[in-house]
């Protein structure tokens, strides 16, 4: 009788370590296989080496400013060139949703709008936008402080947007990402000149 216990209980000691066995070469197997993607993975980033697209202005000229005081009124034409870069030598970019608010003071001056769009692999694309607007009314403060931008030689405009762009790294998939904007753009109003400043989306 005793034998016949020892064997019962030598079975079932066999059976647990079987399954524990199994367990820690099952648990093995899926930490190889993780260790091993992250090893691809790696791999390919430093062989695509994926960049962020982004955007930036390159060019801006205050064309025409001037105020009316008897209507308390702006008048006011802005040339602004906004710059969709991509750096990807293996991607190309989509960029949508591309709105960008001017304003002066905080008072809005214009929309600037671009459609959908696709910038090539290792390539650039440039929107020009002449931003115009007539008769925008003034509160005195802001009329105030146009007039003192015109006597200390600079006039400040704000630029605030972004687009959206989507770009496929190889195997990695596909990424999504926000561009924003939110410059001052700062001009002389004795020659209307751009006073250069950075004003880019992309990351110090």
């Amino acid at each position: 009788m005793p034998s016949k216990l020892s064997s019962s209980r030598s079975d079932g000691n066999g059976g647990r370590n079987a399954l524990v066995w199994c367990g820690t070469i099952i648990c093995t197997i899926i930490t190889l296989a993780i260790i091993i993607a992250g090893i691809v993975v790696f791999i390919g980033y430093l062989v695509i080496h994926p960049r962020v697209p982004y955007v930036s202005v390159v060019y801006a000229h205050l064309d025409r400013i001037q105020i009316d005081h008897y209507e308390s009124a702006l008048e006011i034409q802005v040339t602004i060139v906004i710059r969709a870069n991509n750096g990807n030598h293996m991607a190309h970019a989509d960029f949508s949703d591309s709105i960008y608010t001017l304003s002066l003071d905080r008072k809005d001056i214009a929309q600037l709008v671009a459609p959908y769009f696709e910038v090539s692999k290792n390539s650039s694309v440039d929107f020009n936008y002449v931003a115009e607007a007539s008769a925008i009314p003034l509160g005195p403060e802001q009329a105030e402080d146009v007039e003192a931008g015109l006597q200390k030689d600079l006039i400040t405009l704000n630029l605030e947007g972004g687009a959206r762009v989507r770009w496929r790294v190889g195997r990695l998939g596909s990424f999504r990402f926000s561009c924003r904007l939110d410059c001052r753009l700062q001009f002389h109003a004795s020659n209307l000149s751009y006073v250069p400043s950075s004003c880019t989306s992309k990351a110090k």
